[in-house]
């Protein structure tokens, strides 16, 4: 019996360790070849790592919080995803830190159909107002600070026309997302009711699926999209971006 009881406590001791294995302090970018990313399932952030980490290894996980939580718990070197999302994720987290060197520079931007200059170029004279005056700066502050969760949601006055149906995905926050008081809130949120209040009409937020937002654009069920969406050639040929309000890309985040 006094054997068997010793066997089983080296087995816990050894499946413990084996959780919560030692892993190298991550320096910079250098230092990530041929470790562990920590990423979410059914992203393309595993592609966009390995050119650069060629020798990487990934982690799956349901959600970008969740692969962050398993660097914090040594169980990945790093994880891998959209730059703001990770800082997001860092400010409320402390321990975690996000890289300054990115992986991929790329630009984000709103979304119409093809044929709708009119509300195009609302959006881009909102967003060029925003960085003439010191709003946009100030709207950073609000939904990306150094560190804590993101503050409330400033009220705007609504306009009183024809709605103005926005397509937004809440789970990418500080971009998009849901507030305690389950509202749908964020910069992008922030910035729509923003154009709205510009061409008085009244705003509407439709919470879809990240992948549903651009066919549903397509098809005229919204009439703008946002929701920390890459401008990419292929998308633009499909739908009208918008002037980039934000650049950002895939980063590298790490346990301090």
């Amino acid at each position: 019996m006094h054997k068997v009881m010793i066997s089983l406590c080296v087995l816990i001791c050894a499946t413990v360790f084996a959780g919560c294995s030692h892993r190298e302090k991550i320096h910079g970018v250098a230092d990530l070849q041929g470790k562990v990313f920590a990423v979410p399932t059914g992203t393309v952030a595993d592609k966009l790592l390995l050119t650069k980490y060629p020798t990487a290894k990934f982690a799956y996980y349901n959600s970008v919080l969740d692969a962050a939580l398993a660097v914090k718990a040594h169980k990945a070197d790093a994880a891998g995803y959209d730059e703001p999302i990770l800082r997001n994720i860092a400010g409320k987290n402390p321990g975690l830190h996000v890289l300054s060197d990115p992986i991929t520079i790329d630009d984000y931007g709103f979304a119409v159909r093809l044929t709708d200059t009119e509300l195009k170029d609302a959006i881009d004279a909102v967003v060029a107002e925003l960085q003439a005056n010191g709003g946009y700066d100030a709207m950073l502050h609000r939904w990306l600070p150094a560190t804590g969760a993101p503050a409330a949601m400033p009220t705007i006055e609504s306009g009183t026309g024809a709605v103005l149906h926005f397509g937004t995905a809440a789970i990418t926050e500080p971009f998009s997302f849901v507030d305690g008081s389950q509202q749908v809130v964020g910069l992008d949120v922030e910035i729509a009711r923003l154009v709205a209040k510009r061409l008085n009409r009244k705003l509407e937020v439709m919470n879809m699926d990240f992948g549903a937002m651009i066919p549903a654009l397509i098809a005229g069920k919204v009439d703008m999209i946002g929701a920390c969406i890459t401008i990419t050639p292929e998308r633009a040929t499909k739908v009208l971006f918008s002037k980039p309000y934000y650049r950002g890309g895939i980063s590298v985040l790490v346990a301090d």
